[in-house]
Parts: structure tokens; sequence; C-alpha cells
């Protein structure tokens, strides 16, 4: 579990395919370095974001006295890379880092568990003061509904791990998008506010949605008279306090 709070920029110094004999695909290895202030309490087994993606260190060192040496590893599955911006990083990419969440942790963005539901197309960047307006638009993967479901204005949306806030939507399905704002204070530290037109980004949904949706469908479809009728019943006492209304001014 995650905050969407940045903590540091990490730089990638290394990306080795992985042994498909141990890991049945083609996956990589990736080595990141110039994370220093992070990696202190580093233990074999965490859980880290990398750009939104909760991966899990493999191989690390935090003990020579030149913290410029230190690192540490993960492993990226063949599905993360395909369903993830991971599989475009190069040796030099920079990615956004945060541990997982502690017990004394303060929670000043959202709930984020760095399961990556889909990757977005930066549409455009705009100024707006110190501020950029970044509008995006969502890949919908074959045979899924589109993510614009859970996308609402003023509500949360973690784009490559950083804890945001929706500014804008439009929900057409020929032209879907949302767009999110990066304050001056935010663009200096997340890889977020280098992106340009083209670019893409991971997108991970505000989890809140997806339980709302899932109680909701199934209390409707377990209802004993459904959807239609439970409906039916709400529109029929809307029109009766109206008529009761319409009766009292009369």
């Amino acid at each position: 579990m995650f905050t969407g709070l940045v903590e540091t920029i990490g730089t990638v110094t290394e990306l080795n395919a992985l042994d498909s004999s141990t890991t049945g695909g083609s996956g990589t290895s990736l080595t990141i370095a110039s994370c220093a202030e992070i990696l202190p309490d580093a233990q074999l087994g965490d859980s880290i974001s990398v750009n939104g993606t909760c991966l899990t260190i493999t191989e690390y060192s935090n003990s020579s006295p030149d913290k410029s040496q230190w690192y540490f590893k993960v492993g990226v599955a063949p599905e993360t890379l395909r369903r993830t911006n991971l599989g475009s990083l190069q040796k030099s990419s920079k990615v956004n880092l945060e541990r997982a969440v502690s017990a004394s942790t303060r929670m000043g963005g959202h709930f984020v568990q760095g399961h990556v539901d889909t990757i977005a197309t930066v549409v455009s960047v705009t100024p707006d003061g110190n501020a950029l307006t970044f509008r995006l638009k969502p890949r919908r993967h074959e045979g899924s509904e589109s993510v614009m479901r859970y996308i609402v204005e003023k509500g949360y949306v973690t784009l490559d791990g950083a804890s945001l806030t929706i500014t804008k939507t439009c929900d057409d399905p020929h032209d879907e998008w949302f767009e999110i704002m990066l304050i001056a204070y935010t663009q200096e530290r997340i890889v977020t506010a280098a992106k340009k037109a083209g670019d893409e980004v991971n997108v991970e949904v505000d989890q809140v949605g997806k339980y709302v949706e899932k109680s909701v469908r199934g209390y409707l479809e377990g209802s004993e008279t459904g959807a239609p009728a439970i409906l039916e019943k709400m529109v029929s006492r809307i029109v009766d306090e109206k008529l009761k209304m319409a009766k009292q001014t009369a």
C-alpha cells in the first residue's frame, strides 16, 4: 500500500533480461540508483512503487560510504511490461519512487495499491501561470470497459505513482480524456512534469470507485425485484413528492 506521495526520483542504470527458465517468460531486471535517501532501511522482499507499479526488491546495496553506489534491483514480469510503461524504460530513464507505507506514515495523498489499471497518452501540455495542465487519453484494453467510469472531476487518480487531482473530464466514447494540473512544487518532484504530447503514463484509478461499483452492482443483481423495479419505485416516490408540493402551493 502506498500514498501516492513520491519520495524521490531514481535513475535506471541497468536493464537485464531475466532467465526465462526460472521466470517462465522474458521479464526484465531493473537496477535503480540515485535514490540513497530511501535505501537506509531497505530489506529484501520490500515493496516499492516504481512509476506507480508495486514491485519487490530482489537485491540492494546500502553499505558503501559512497552513497552514489547505493542501488536496488527489482524484477518486472512480462505481463507487467505489457500493462505498464516500464517496458519503455531505457538506461538513464528517470522513475518516481515511493516505499510502502509504515505505521508512522502520514496519509497525505490517497490509498494507492500500485496495481496499474491502464496506460494513458499525454494529449497536450498547457501552461497555466506557473502550473501545467496535462490532458490525457486512457487506453481501453480489449474486452474491458473504459476506466473513465472511475474518473470524476475533483477525484483522485494516480499517474506514474503520484497522487493527483482530476480537474476536468470528457466521457465521450469517441474522445475520452481527463485533465490534471501540476503546480510548480510538484513539477520539481515527479517525472510527469517532463512528459510531452505522445508520452505515456501509468494510471491507477481510485479504488473507492471500484468498491462502490461492485457493491451497488451486487445489490441490484441480488435484489428480488431487480434494478428496473427499484428505479421505478424511486421515480414514483419523486413524482409523488412533486405532486404533494404542487397541491400545497395550489
